[in-house]
């Protein structure tokens, strides 16, 4: 595969590190996120690196120290808040505790003229400031090249090399101009080709497929949404007929989902088998709880299916999967990265033993976005693409507490009520991510003149890019009053409806 090693990101464990990926993505570019003290192999290949912020102080007892050695100085570099501040504190610098907490939107009141790092960038250009801690002295040769009201050393570079540092995020959409200075240092400065467009990832990835597959041919476990329909069009580009899909039906699915879907892939020329192993996932999670045992035996569960349909596929070698980088990013813990494990992915982490595939993933390295625009680039179809995203392990884990077929009966028609709902009044492709909740609580309603006792239901609908921040939607009161309506006297079994208005951070967009 000609690979594009042109950014490299060395994580330090800051909430926003992802962010600085997308940005750069976004003005195409390749990039990847390592740890900070985790360099590739390969790190020569790279040709500009960013160090990202941190939730750590250079002050602190537990420093975040990289060895920088290989790459300071030799590649054109850009550290970001906790990395500006590093390259202060240990190359001749003085970092101190800010006199207050310097936190959120910030005005550059002193650019300096000339500097190609800051072109079209003007003062009074907003940024936006994440520490609590400040450079009160440049490092040796450390030449100053913007200020705030508050952080006079807000940016600098180091004489005689191409390293810049600044103590603002020009990751985050608050810094108006962000987008802007990352070009400048990424393409002015380090001469870095725009070149990672959805075309080309496509030829890249194509050929890297038929390079590591060959005439192998693969299994893959379809799920009817976006990222492995991608996946499979990938592979199948690549491939053709050495492509097996495997559609299950877990138990998990949307209302009627398992027939539609496969109706769905009739005509994209995709070579797909359904299986219904909804009796086979519901035994595995009898009387379990506990959301991580859950997905643990659900994630056991398609393994288990995998296996059984692939070794009725003469001379099947990989099994490929729809695993996107945020799946990736959100699996990795302290030891691959400083960022913490949120949640395990059924998708990540290998196989186990006994299970002789090796794994091929198109998509591991790519965001929820750029899926869509690559989908977009093979012309699969837009109604396809625009599917929300639906977790892996399905209304397993929107059904808190233990699961039953009646418990997964209800949530299908509550579910399809919503989305139905959603779609008629023209509010779906306003939603990122939207589906409902089955909590396990019952509560007294009355219905005619007879007491009820019956199940609550919880509706989310979340707005994203990504998924790695959301916001709730602020739906409209009749819609809401129509739907919740709706879902009462239609499904039998809930009483109540509630509409949930957490954001994420701190919620997550599943509830379990």
């Amino acid at each position: 595969m000609q690979q594009q090693h042109n950014v490299l990101i060395l994580d330090f464990g800051s909430q926003y590190t992802q962010l600085i990926a997308r940005r750069v993505r976004e003005l195409n570019i390749y990039c990847e996120i390592h740890p900070y003290n985790h360099l590739p192999k390969n790190h020569a290949e790279f040709k500009a690196i960013i160090l990202s912020g941190s939730p750590n102080s250079v002050r602190g007892e537990n420093v975040l120290h990289p060895d920088l050695s290989e790459i300071r100085g030799k590649k054109p570099m850009l550290a970001v808040c906790y990395g500006a501040q590093y390259l202060a504190h240990f190359s001749g610098g003085k970092v101190a505790p800010s006199n207050t907490r310097e936190y959120g939107r910030a005005n550059l009141s002193f650019i300096k003229s000339n500097e190609t790092f800051f072109e079209n960038i003007s003062e009074g250009s907003q940024v936006w400031m994440s520490h609590s801690d400040t450079i009160k002295d440049l490092p040796t040769n450390g030449e100053l090249l913007a200020s705030t009201k508050d952080v006079e050393n807000a940016a600098y570079k180091i004489k005689g090399e191409e390293t810049y540092a600044i103590q603002f995020h020009p990751e985050v959409y608050h810094s108006k101009d962000g987008k802007q200075l990352l070009e400048n240092f990424l393409v002015k400065i380090a001469g870095v080709a725009q070149t990672w467009t959805p075309d080309s990832f496509v030829d890249s990835t194509v050929a890297a497929i038929q390079e590591k597959v060959g005439n192998d041919k693969v299994v893959l476990g379809l799920s009817g949404g976006v990222d492995s329909t991608v996946a499979a069009v990938l592979l199948h580009k690549a491939i053709g007929k050495n492509l097996y899909c495997i559609f299950v039906n877990n138990g998990l699915l949307r209302k009627n989902e398992f027939e539609s879907v496969l109706t769905q892939y009739e005509g994209m020329g995709l070579n797909v088998k359904g299986v219904d192993a909804s009796e086979r996932f519901l035994l595995a999670l009898e009387g379990l709880t506990d959301p991580e045992k859950k997905r643990k035996a659900i994630g056991n569960s398609f393994i288990e299916v995998f296996d059984d349909e692939a070794n009725q596929i003469k001379d099947v070698v990989w099994l490929a999967q729809g695993t996107i980088y945020p799946d990736v990013i959100e699996s990795v813990s302290v030891n691959g990265g400083p960022s913490a494990t949120i949640k395990s992915h059924h998708n990540v982490g290998g196989l186990p033993d006994y299970m002789k595939l090796k794994i091929v993933e198109p998509l591991r390295m790519i965001f929820k976005d750029e899926v869509r625009r690559v989908g977009a680039s093979m012309g699969i179809d837009a109604e396809l693409l625009g599917r929300h995203p639906f977790p892996g392990p399905g209304l397993g884990i929107r059904i808190l507490g233990d699961i039953t077929a009646e418990k997964v009966r209800i949530l299908q028609e509550v579910d399809a009520v919503f989305i139905n709902g959603l779609k008629e009044d023209g509010l779906y492709d306003k939603v990122w991510q939207a589906g409902a909740m089955l909590l396990p609580v019952n509560s007294v309603g009355v219905m005619g003149d007879e007491r009820t006792y019956e199940k609550v239901v919880a509706l989310r609908a979340v707005e994203s890019t990504d998924g790695m921040t959301a916001d709730w939607v602020n739906l409209p009161y009749e819609f809401l009053q129509k739907t919740s309506n709706k879902i009462i006297n239609q499904v039998k079994g809930v009483n109540r409806v509630v509409y949930d208005i957490s954001s994420k951070p701190p919620a997550t967009i599943e509830w379990e």
